[in-house]
C-alpha cells in the first residue's frame, strides 16, 4: 500500500536519531505489563528501521538503554537487556538481506559480558554493508559520553613525547570531536521524539547542537512508516541556519 504522505524534494535528513518513548504507558493503558509495552517497542523499531532503509537514509541511532535506565527494577533491567540479546541473535539476517550495518555508542564496558559479546558480534558481522547504518545507543548517556571522549584525549596525550604534549595540549572542539564513539558519522539532522515529551533527555548532547527537533504525541508502539514520514516532511519545511541568517 502506497504511503499517502508525499515527501518533498528537499533533501532528506542524512542522520536521524529517535528518542523511542511510551512504550511503558502504552502498556499501561491497554492493561499489560511493561515488559509487554517493549516487547511491542521492539517490534516498531524494526519497521522504522526498514522504513528508514527504504528511504534512503543513511545513518539512524535508535535510544535503545540509557545509562539512567538501570534505575528501573531488576526485572524490567533484565527483560530488556535480554530483549536486545535476542534481537541480535534473531535479526542477522534481516541485515543481510536489507544491507543494514549494526553499531554501537555508549559504554560498552559497563553492559553485562553476554550482551557485549553479541553487540560485538552484530556490529563486525554487518561492518562491510553499504547501506543504512543503525547506531544502538545502548548504556548511553550524552553527558558520560563527553566524558568519555575527553577520558580519551587525555590519555592519549599522555604517550606522546612532550614536545608534542604541549602542541597538543589545548582542548578544541575537533580533538572532543574525534574521541567520541564514532567520529565518523555525521551530526544527526534530526531528532525525533515520540509519546509527547519534550525533553532532550540526555540524548546526543554533543552531535544534536544543531539538529532539527520534532516531537510527537503518538506512543513508540504505535508508530508507523507514515509517522516517520510526517516527521521527515516538518523537518524538510524548516529553515536550517546554523547560527546565521537566512536569505
Amino acid at each position: 500500500m502506497a504511503s499517502s504522505v508525499v515527501l518533498a524534494r528537499a533533501p532528506l535528513p542524512r542522520h536521524i536519531g529517535i528518542i523511542m518513548d511510551g512504550n511503558g504507558r502504552w502498556a499501561q493503558r491497554k492493561n499489560l505489563l511493561r515488559t509487554q509495552g517493549h516487547l511491542e517497542g521492539l517490534k516498531t523499531a524494526k519497521k522504522i528501521v526498514k522504513a528508514a532503509s527504504d528511504l534512503h537514509i543513511q545513518f539512524l541511532t535508535l535510544y535503545v538503554f540509557s545509562t539512567e535506565n538501570w534505575k528501573r527494577t531488576a526485572e524490567e533491567v533484565g527483560f530488556i537487556m535480554g530483549l536486545v540479546k535476542q534481537h541480535l541473535k534473531a535479526e542477522l539476517n534481516f541485515y543481510r538481506e536489507n544491507r543494514i550495518r549494526i553499531r554501537h555508542t555508549g559504554d560498552r564496558g559497563g553492559l553485562p559480558p553476554d550482551i557485549a559479546r553479541e553487540l560485538e558480534e552484530a556490529c563486525e558481522d554487518t561492518r562491510s554493508f553499504e547501506g543504512l547504518q543503525v547506531i544502538l545507543a545502548l548504556n548511553y548517556g550524552g553527558r558520560d559520553a563527553i566524558v568519555r571522549a575527553v577520558g580519551r584525549w587525555l590519555a592519549s596525550l599522555a604517550t606522546e613525547p612532550s614536545e608534542k604534549r604541549l602542541q597538543h595540549g589545548n582542548i578544541t572542539e575537533e580533538r572532543i570531536r574525534g574521541c567520541l564513539d564514532n567520529p565518523d558519522i555525521p551530526d544527526p539532522d534530526l531528532i525525533i521524539r515520540t509519546a509527547g515529551e519534550y525533553r532532550t533527555s540526555n540524548f546526543l548532547l554533543w552531535e544534536g547542537a544543531y539538529a532539527e527537533y520534532y516531537f510527537s504525541e503518538t506512543l513508540w508502539p504505535e508508530w508507523t512508516e507514515e509517522d516517520l514520514r510526517v516527521a521527515i516532511v516538518a523537518y524538510q519545511r524548516r529553515e536550517r541556519r546554523f547560527g546565521g541568517v537566512g536569505p
